[in-house]
């Protein structure tokens, strides 16, 4: 059989694919990969298409053993990676033999890499993914020791070098938005939204959260109740207390606080690679 032993998870270990984008009318998030960008490239790196699964780590740690055969690649931030104990390297194919273990160092920057494999991983989806989804609790568990998570058939060859190597995450990001829908609530949105924010250790697979100075109602708004409406990926929610958040691909499908503006897709990824205490300053559009 085809598999990957999970001898260490490291802090979390989920399997991700692209997600499970159109079931927002039953209240099921659209999940998958955080960092898109980073998982599309290691399936072009393992010869898979860029849609198969892979293993999405927080800060390292995962080491797991081949069961048979297969290429592998490690994509996200630059990142130490070892194979028996002898140093490969991230963002390069890496040919495995039956028994030889990976391991996966902890990043100088960025919070998650990739783990991908010749075959894709394939754990049986549900609802047309394999995603793990925190929020809801559909799609596989996290991974745990000893377990094993089969792979699948190879149907491409390994592509070799694809782009330039990966960059350290920046200590500062500069995310372009688009305002609204409910930008009219807020003293002057665009303004406020440059202002400096901090990624706090609150974050997770949900959302970004930020601190900063609060975002100010207008008085005609003030005490307003807003009925629960959807949101997107990507949406600032500004709750009671002004400090935005920023869904990533296990929001709630609805919410019931005005949402100030919306992160451009392409930006998703470094929001999802910022560590807490990352400094954030979103520009405005309208």
């Amino acid at each position: 059989m085809r598999a990957l032993e999970i001898v260490s998870p490291g802090s979390l270990a989920l399997v991700e694919d692209l997600g499970r984008p159109g079931y927002a009318h039953l209240g099921v998030p659209p999940s998958g990969a955080l960092d898109v960008a980073a998982l599309r490239l290691g399936n072009r790196l393992v010869g898979n298409p860029e849609y198969a699964a892979g293993i999405e780590t927080v800060l390292g740690g995962l080491t797991v053993r081949a069961a048979a055969s297969c290429t592998a690649a490690v994509t996200g931030p630059p990142v130490a990676v070892s194979v028996d104990g002898r140093e490969t390297g991230s963002h390069t194919p890496i040919p495995l033999r039956s028994g030889q273990t990976l391991t996966i160092g902890r990043p100088a920057t960025g919070l998650r890499c990739y783990l991908t494999a010749s075959g894709g991983i394939a754990v049986p989806p549900v609802l047309g993914s394999r995603s793990a989804d925190v929020l809801s609790g559909l799609g596989p568990s996290p991974l745990e020791a000893g377990a094993r998570v089969p792979l699948g058939p190879v149907t491409g060859v390994p592509s070799g070098a694809d782009v330039v190597a990966a960059s350290p995450a920046p200590p500062r990001l500069a995310v372009p938005v688009l305002l609204g829908p409910r930008d009219d609530w807020f003293a002057d949105a665009g303004a406020s939204l440059n202002a400096q924010w901090t990624v706090t250790a609150e974050s997770n697979r949900v959302g970004v959260r930020l601190d900063g100075p609060p975002l100010r109602r207008v008085s005609t708004v003030a005490t307003s109740e807003l009925p629960s409406e959807g949101v997107l990926t990507g949406a600032i929610q500004v709750p009671p207390n002004g400090l935005p958040l920023v869904f990533l691909a296990d929001h709630p499908t609805t919410g019931g606080y005005p949402v100030v503006a919306v992160v451009r897709r392409e930006s998703l990824g470094a929001l999802a690679q910022a560590r807490p205490g990352t400094l954030v300053r979103f520009q405005a559009s309208f």
